[in-house]
């Protein structure tokens, strides 16, 4: 039995049979590592213990969600349907930028349409879904490895797009040359090219803060303040929760649904075998293209929720290293199981991804705090490995974090490849019918089905 089939099988049933209570378990051990490790780094570094705790879980168990939000949509594309999208990074982009050109002042630089938030939230995920059914047309002619390329040129087509000067929108002036403002039906908008483009949802409970709902803000942020929380943290954090609490567990639910409804039937059988499902009568190109399209559309709000936050975005932030990651989070987790991507998206985000960067802080500040200097930092590997001294490897290492933690993350998958390569709840995996085939018996009960089987394993009726 592998390590991970051992860990798997210390999780007591009943948190192992119940997905919710799995899910609350999972990020309940994720919040208090993360709440002792932000305790810690802050106490040897004689900062305030208290809110540097719970801005590293705010921080932990965001990333964790909007992972988890990404890897329930690929699971669409990739899980139900065998749709190998590795162009997730490029539909993040078009929700992101169609909201912020939508919602953008007129008079900005760039320009946009001034329209509410709310309607440039929408018309982003709109965006997505069409760019998403503009490509899928094409790229469904195509199978496997040859669908996965178009998907990931097509990402790349967006980014380099939106990089651009001739689309940047930031030279106004229709009489100079260098004019590169696009109109379109009279509607004048730029992406802000390599400079990058502002958004404008910012902290999007912002309304909890002011106004007839002040109260509740206020409160928040009292008794954030009276256990040594500053405000900032407490909106962060409100934030994280709704993520949390309200928008992944709606994509959760949706995705259910389509799984267990004759649609989600279908997109199942068709990743299981094709062309038994178009003998059953079943246009599979049309059933394609609508998950592409709704994948797509969830990727781009995820996308919205998650870099849209930040008051400014890049189209380098949309580079196929973040597909990568959501492909990742998706193979830890397994594809084909709801939960699986949820598990997965947490466990990338706090183990893979921040859990090396926050382990070498944390030994940083432990050094300093012991000898006052912190640990040494050689140029290269030989400095490091030629001096024989345990301190400079240390160090060597710890400086490297960023850079070894791509290291890392291969050894785990090529661990979860040879010893669980379904993933974590990978044996969890929707089948496409709609009963579970292998709870059928296999000689039925004569007496009960009123006859008696035959040679041949049948019945025949008295």
């Amino acid at each position: 039995m592998s390590l991970a089939q051992r860990a798997w099988k210390a999780v007591p049933r009943s948190i192992r049979d119940n997905d919710t209570r799995l899910i609350t378990a999972l990020l309940t051990t994720i919040g208090i590592i993360y709440l002792i490790i932000g305790g810690l780094q802050a106490s040897f570094a004689g900062s305030a213990v208290i809110n540097a705790a719970f801005q590293t879980l705010q921080s932990i168990l965001f990333l964790s969600g909007v992972y988890a939000l990404l890897a329930i949509a690929l699971n669409l594309h990739w899980g139900y349907t065998g749709l190998f999208n590795i162009g997730v990074a490029g539909f993040m982009a078009v929700g992101v930028y169609t909201m912020s050109i939508l919602a953008a002042a007129p008079d900005g630089l760039p320009p946009g349409l001034g329209l509410p938030v709310p309607i440039a939230i929408v018309g982003g995920v709109v965006a997505a879904a069409i760019v998403g059914g503009i490509a899928a047309i094409p790229a469904l002619q195509l199978d496997a490895d040859y669908f996965a390329i178009v998907t990931v040129g097509f990402s790349e087509i967006i980014r380099y797009t939106l990089l651009a000067d001739t689309f940047s929108g930031t030279v106004t002036d229709p009489a100079s040359s260098q004019y590169n403002v696009v109109n379109v039906a009279g509607l004048e908008f730029g992406t802000g090219g390599g400079r990058g483009i502002g958004t404008p949802l910012g902290t999007p409970l912002e309304f909890l803060f002011e106004g007839q709902l002040a109260v509740i803000g206020n409160t928040l942020k009292a008794g954030g303040e009276a256990v040594g929380i500053l405000p900032q943290v407490v909106e962060t954090m409100t934030y994280t929760a709704v993520i949390l609490l309200l928008v992944v567990t709606s994509y959760y639910v949706l995705a259910r649904r389509i799984g267990n409804s004759p649609f989600g039937r279908v997109l199942k059988a068709i990743r299981e075998d094709e062309t038994a499902a178009q003998s059953l009568g079943k246009d599979t190109r049309v059933f394609k293209i609508k998950v592409f399209m709704l994948g797509s559309a969830l990727m781009g709000l995820a996308g919205i929720l998650w870099q849209g936050t930040y008051g400014f975005v890049n189209p380098n932030t949309f580079k196929p290293l973040v597909t990568f990651y959501v492909f990742t989070a998706l193979i830890v987790g397994g594809p084909g199981s709801n939960t699986g991507s949820v598990v997965g998206g947490a466990v990338f985000a706090s183990l893979l991804l921040q859990g090396p960067r926050r382990i070498a802080g944390l030994a940083n500040a432990l050094a300093e705090f012991l000898t006052g200097g912190g640990l040494p930092a050689p140029e290269n590997s030989w400095v490091a490995f030629s001096s024989l001294d345990p301190t400079l490897w240390l160090g060597y290492i710890i400086a490297q974090m960023p850079n070894l933690k791509f290291i890392f993350l291969g050894a785990v998958l090529v661990y979860l490849m040879q010893n669980r390569s379904e993933g974590l709840l990978g044996h969890r995996k929707e089948s496409a019918s709609s009963v579970d085939l292998s709870e059928r018996p296999q000689n039925p009960d004569s007496e009960s089905s009123g006859g008696r089987p035959t040679v041949d394993g049948g019945e025949t009726r008295e």
